[in-house]
Parts: C-alpha cells; structure tokens; sequence
C-alpha cells in the first residue's frame, strides 16, 4: 500500500496525513483496555542512561500508533509508526535518539534531564473509531545512586490480642512488623465511618507521649507502637498512623470485636481467659523477654513451655515441686516461675517464633496456649566507599554508605561532627550517598557514616578524603 493512498487530505505531506488522521480519531473516543500495558525498563534512570518503553499486548489490526511527549496531543508526538508498511515518521519532539519497534515499545539513548515528563503511546484502531491510550512518567535523575538498599520490611498490621474480649476486659493491640525505622506513631479512635479522633502518639526518639482528645484513661500505649484498652464494653474501631523516615506514613486499622457470653461483669463466677504477653513484644538482641501468663488455673498439676516444632524448654511438677530444662536453654540461664511466666534471657534473632504452654490440671484436663513474638536484629556496622569523578575539568567526590540493613536512618559526620550540607553538596534520597562538586580544599578531612534502627546504630570506621 501507498503512503499516498492513506493520506486522507489533498496536498498534505504523509506527515501532515497522519496528524489530520489521528486529530480526527482523537476527538472521537478514548478506552483502555486491561491487557495493554507499558513498562518503563529499568525502572529509574540517570543522564546518560537509555530506557525502553516496553509495550505488552498491543491491539491487533492498528491503522498506526504514535508515542507522543505528553498525553493526548499529536502535535507534541515523537514518532508515528504505521504497521502495514514499516514506515516510521519522525514528529516534532524526535530527537534521533529514539526507535519505534513493531510491538509498540520504543527506545531512548543517552538521555538527559530534558526528557523527564510523561509520554503516551496512541494505538488508532483499523476498523473501529477508537483510540487505546496507556502512558507512563519517567523522571531523569541528575545521578541515579547505587547505594543503600532498596528492599522494605513487610507491611505493619495490626492483631487484637486475644480476638475477642469479654465483655469488660482488656485487650492488647499489636503492631505486627512494625518497620525499624518508625520515628513515631498517632492511635485514632473512629467515632463513625467517616470521623476518627487522636487518641494519642508517641515520638520514639524524645521518648514522648502526649494525650490527644479521645483519650478516656482506658488506654496504655507502648514504644513499638501496641495499645492496652481496659475494660472495653462494646466494639470499636481503631487506627494506628506510622511515621516513619524517608517514605509516607502508613495506616492499619483493627476492630475490637466484644463477646458478650463471656461478660466478666454478667458472669463474676466466669474464670478470666488465660493470656500470655511478652514484655516487651518486640524487643531487640541481647535484651531479656517474659512470657507473662494472666490467669493460670490454680489446679495446675503439670505445665510444659516448647518452642515451635522443637523438643521442650522446661517441664515442671507441681505435686513434686520438680523443674527440668532442656541443656540448651538451662544454660543460657531462663527461668520459670509459678504463675507459669517464662524469662527469656540474651534474646538473638534465632529465638523468634511461636511459643507454647501445655498444662494439666487436678481433673486431668489438657490445656494450652500460643505466644509469638519477633527479636528485632541490630544494624550491622556499615562502610564508607570513596568514588572521584572529574567532570568537564573539575573534580567531585562521591561517598557511599554501604549496610547489609533495610529501612535505617543514615547520617553523616566530618571530622567528628555532624556534617553541615553546602551549595555543592548532594545527598541521595536515603542519605546513603553523598557526592561535593568542585570538591575543594575545606572538603578535605575525616568522614564517617552512622545507621541506625529503633534500636541500635552503628557508625563506619572512618575515611579520608583527599
């Protein structure tokens, strides 16, 4: 087929055909379709870098498509393909840096700053008067850096403990994988579905509490983000906002459901549920952790504490008054007591897991119950890796912190001091890396990187510069 023959206006260049054709179609209908779909490769991009547009499924029996800078105008197009006869026309914003490939997917070489923003790629339909769109934004990093890691810790939740509280008891709210780098956290009481009103917070570093409005004297909240309710009577709503460093906050909500059979107010003669609690819940290596039971039966014959599938920790005999421990854990020194509570010393990362108590009482009744809890790792010390560049004559420097951990805070010292950021200073995102430009003679010195969690930091040994 001619080009000529497509063109659908007399004394227009093939060019000129194209844009009257799809200025036309455009004005008709635009869909979408769940299938087609495009994929910036790789994700991030820095000057000098390439990238590919990579398309996936794109509609079949096209008239043409263009991939234009922006997101419905053919005036700002980069480039026109026509399928049926391989032709690719060249639009006002081709640089010659780009290729179109027959699936829809283009690439860019070398690219620069100028070329963050959106672009859109328009499939014009053969025999329909319908336009598919899919877009995508790209944004050109000054420098694209290679430090820190790029992995996150899980998504907080949030468990009421236990599940169901009776009718005038207490319940424990738990943060689950809370993230190590959480500066601090605000609890939320939802009067409605559409209302909440602040509890409290907490800021981790200043150790600081402060009451907000919905506060009743009912709740207790604690470092690592978990609220004690006491004596609860009906079911409510509630919210935990995280604060945490470099990214957004993040938001779980838990409904505290009521059962009322068990009323410990109806029913006075009705025995307490039994609870285990670990304090604290998520506590940190080389620290101590008690398995606090609440409520043990008093007829308690037998009881046994186990850790996941492994052999027992502790067995004791109420009758003969006889505690025997696994070797293991009696040397590391845990102790038992006689309401059942566990004492967990020296905690490492390898002790995390599900617990269990198994009891026997006077009637030869079996019981058990469950704790979990979770050793939060301290960071590891990290390194400081010296990069020189010279870039069109002057000299830059770039510094990275290198960490095996995820979601830390980084700061970074000169000289034993917290390093004070000029014009020709750059930090990365994260903080892992820093780059001076025109590095000059009072950059020279002695510089170090600190991480830290919740719960531990860590600095580098120091480097020297020049």
């Amino acid at each position: 087929m001619e080009v000529s023959s497509m063109i659908p206006c007399k004394g227009c260049t093939p060019w000129q055909g194209l844009l009257f054709t799809a200025s036309i179609l455009t004005c008709w209908h635009l869909s979408t379709t769940d299938r087609f779909a495009v994929q910036t490769v790789p994700l991030y991009v820095a000057n000098g870098d390439s990238i590919l547009f990579l398309v996936r499924n794109l509609p079949k029996n096209l008239l043409s498509f263009a991939w234009i800078k922006g997101r419905t105008s053919m005036n700002d197009a980069i480039i026109v393909y026509i399928p049926n006869i391989n032709l690719s026309v060249p639009g006002r914003f081709h640089s010659g840096r780009e290729t179109v490939y027959g699936n829809g997917s283009m690439f860019i070489q070398n690219v620069n700053q100028k070329d963050t923003g959106f672009y859109s790629l328009l499939a014009f339909h053969r025999h329909t008067d319908t336009v598919s769109q899919i877009g995508t934004y790209v944004y050109v990093k000054n420098i694209l850096w290679t430090c820190g890691r790029l992995t996150f810790s899980p998504r907080p939740t949030v468990e009421s403990v236990p599940p169901s509280v009776p009718h005038g008891g207490n319940v424990f709210l738990v943060v689950r994988t809370p993230p190590e780098n959480m500066v601090g956290f605000i609890w939320y009481k939802w009067m409605n579905s559409f209302t909440r009103v602040e509890v409290g917070r907490y800021i981790v570093d200043k150790k600081s509490t402060e009451l907000g409005p919905a506060y009743s004297g009912r709740e207790t909240w604690y470092s690592d983000g978990t609220l004690l309710l006491r004596g609860v009577t009906q079911e409510e709503s509630y919210c935990i906002q995280i604060q945490r460093t470099f990214r957004e906050t993040e938001e779980v909500t838990v409904k505290v459901q009521v059962d009322a059979s068990l009323s410990v107010f109806c029913n006075p003669l009705t025995a307490s549920p039994l609870m285990i609690q670990p304090v604290p819940w998520h506590p940190t290596e080389g620290e101590n952790v008690l398995f606090e039971v609440h409520n043990l039966p008093e007829d308690v014959e037998a009881l046994y504490w186990y850790i996941g599938l492994n052999p027992r920790i502790v067995q004791y005999f109420r009758s003969r008054n006889s505690v025997s421990w696994f070797p293991t854990y009696r040397k590391r020194g845990w102790m038992l007591y006689n309401n059942g509570s566990l004492m967990l010393r020296d905690v490492t990362v390898k002790d995390s897991g599900k617990y269990t108590l198994v009891f026997s009482t006077k009637h030869h009744e079996i019981e058990k119950a469950e704790v979990e809890f979770h050793v939060n790792k301290s960071v590891t010390q990290p390194s400081v890796r010296i990069t020189d560049t010279v870039i069109a004559g002057q000299k830059s420097v770039t510094f990275s912190c290198i960490s095996r951990d995820n979601d830390i805070s980084i700061r970074w010292i000169f000289n034993n001091q917290n390093l004070k950021l000029t014009e020709s200073m750059t930090l990365s995102p994260t903080k892992c890396g820093l780059r001076i430009d025109s590095a000059k003679r009072e950059n020279a010195g002695e510089y170090k990187c600190e991480v830290s969690n919740r719960f531990s930091s860590k600095t580098s040994p120091p480097v020297f510069w020049p």
